[in-house]
């Protein structure tokens, strides 16, 4: 799992996933998402609810797209307590999707916010729990590769990821 991660991660990084770019409904990748991670969420009598707006599509690779998703939903479900929150939003922000993964779990300090993105990169909260600190630097270089920014934020409490890709162009005929 490790190495298959560092795979995908350098893939990504080194442009070599070009090819294997297209088209694909970001919004029903997101709806979809929601609904593996219903029951996940109510394991743990959380509240998983989605904010998607219809038709967004984005240029790139479903399948890794799906992973970042993946990574963040779990980490999200994994570091948020009993009870609390997670939140996914697709918008359009100034003409740019904008996707938003927010929990109400104990967040990141904004000093670590930079370094949680870096490979193996493991905080003191989360050692303990299995995992190899690639999540978040595959979510970097899938952001990337989707030539889409990505953001760590305060949620009050928890922690808001807030991924911005680039404006869709316009279709030539």
């Amino acid at each position: 799992e490790t190495f298959n991660a560092l795979l995908n991660i350098a893939q990504a990084e080194s442009g070599q996933l070009e090819a294997d770019k297209k088209g694909f409904n970001l919004s029903a990748l997101i709806r979809n998402m929601t609904e593996l991670y219903e029951p996940v969420a109510e394991e743990k009598s959380m509240i998983l609810t989605s904010e998607v707006a219809p038709g967004i599509t984005v240029y790139g690779n479903k399948h890794l797209m799906s992973q970042a998703l993946s990574n963040l939903l779990d980490n999200a479900v994994k570091y948020t307590p009993e009870g609390g929150k997670v939140l996914l939003v697709l918008r359009l922000n100034e003409n740019r999707p904008e996707l938003i993964i927010a929990d109400s779990g104990a967040g990141i300090a904004e000093a670590d916010h930079k370094r949680v993105l870096d490979r193996f990169v493991r905080l003191e909260a989360s050692r303990n729990s299995p995992g190899s600190g690639l999540g978040l630097s595959l979510v970097r270089a899938v952001a990337q590769l989707h030539c889409a920014d990505i953001a760590l934020e305060d949620n009050l409490p928890g922690l808001r990821v807030v991924i911005t890709f680039e404006e869709p162009k316009p279709k030539l005929l």
